[in-house]
């Protein structure tokens, strides 16, 4: 399998809203539209909130050692569960991991990473 990316860029409200206006569009004169996969911010501060340093630990290690709970990440870590739990599920949300239910006497969540690596898209003009 190659190396899978996930494309995060910075744009305007207005970018999006144009880039969102051409796909419905292509749609209503019936031709194709590619999947467009990938995380839009306003701006680098709002980037930074979101990637910190930590998240980024976060994601490193979901990818490398493979944690089946969210439990056993926190320990991988050396962080405070709750801490885990709720950046892990802040980028659940945001679409940087996957959460998987599983039950096999004790319920737990399984976090994975499906992507090799982040390309940061900057517009310079």
């Amino acid at each position: 399998m190659g190396v899978r990316d996930i494309k995060i860029s910075i744009k305007s409200d207005e970018e999006l809203f144009e880039e969102v206006k051409s796909v419905v569009r292509k749609i209503e004169r019936g031709e194709k539209v590619k999947k467009h996969e990938g995380i839009s911010f306003e701006d680098m501060d709002t980037l930074r909130k979101v990637l910190t340093d930590e998240r980024i630990r976060i994601l490193k290690t979901i990818k490398k050692e493979h944690p089946q709970s969210i439990y056993e990440l926190a320990r991988m870590l050396h962080r405070d569960i709750k801490n885990t739990f709720d950046d892990v599920k802040f980028l659940a949300e945001m679409g940087l991991v996957d959460l998987k239910k599983t039950k096999n006497g004790r319920e737990k969540t399984t976090p994975t990473v499906n992507y090799d690596r982040i390309l940061l898209e900057i517009p310079v003009s």
